[in-house]
């Protein structure tokens, strides 16, 4: 038998001290360096889930409020409808911004990010705002005339993008993974791009 393996096994509290000895003391530094990278890999696709997840809690919050509860939380219809105002905004220059910035870069070598007819998340905006004109149109005839709001027409409004919405914040993010990128990019050229 190994003769430090006979030691330990007679004490083990030596085990923690030989193994801190015995192991290479750059592994903990190339760890660190490896975790870093890492982060900086996934730093696009955390950024982007950051954004996504707080319109999909914005839509559903939209959605669940429709039926007219968001009296109940002290909320007029004026501030429902500014609510929803607002997550139009905010989602329409998000998507503006990765239009103009993000996606001309990552398009060039990921065809889910091409700005030509091809590109899937480009397609994905354009179902997208097709709900968002709709959803416009509707806060901007609800605020004319408060007794024209219906919950049921707004849930069909909310409705008619969710899935197209939902189905493609989760598939940009998962595009945006640093192991995804690693194909197309090296990490100089993402560290490069303006987010």
């Amino acid at each position: 038998m190994n003769p430090l393996r006979l030691i330990l096994t007679f004490h083990p509290h030596l085990h923690h001290r030989c193994r801190a000895m015995s192991s290479n003391p750059f592994s903990k530094v190339q760890d660190e360096a490896a975790s870093r990278d890492e982060r900086k890999w996934n730093k696009l696709s955390r950024m982007m889930s950051s954004f996504h997840e707080g319109f999909k809690e914005q839509f559903n919050t939209l959605y669940e409020l429709s039926d007219g509860s968001f009296n109940k939380r002290g909320w007029s219809l004026g501030l429902y409808l500014e609510s929803a105002k607002r997550f139009n905004d905010h989602l329409t220059m998000h998507h503006t911004i990765e239009e103009a910035y993000i996606f001309p870069i990552l398009g060039r070598r990921m065809k889910q990010f091409s700005t030509e007819s091809d590109g899937e998340h480009l397609a994905s905006h354009k179902g997208i705002h097709d709900g968002l004109q709709s959803l416009k149109s509707l806060i901007h005839k609800c605020k004319a005339d408060p007794t024209s709001y219906s919950p049921t027409e707004m849930r069909a409004c909310l409705d008619n993008f969710r899935e197209v919405l939902f189905s493609h914040l989760d598939q940009e993010v998962q595009d945006l993974q640093g192991e995804n990128l690693k194909k197309y990019f090296t990490l100089k050229e993402v560290e490069e791009i303006p987010v």
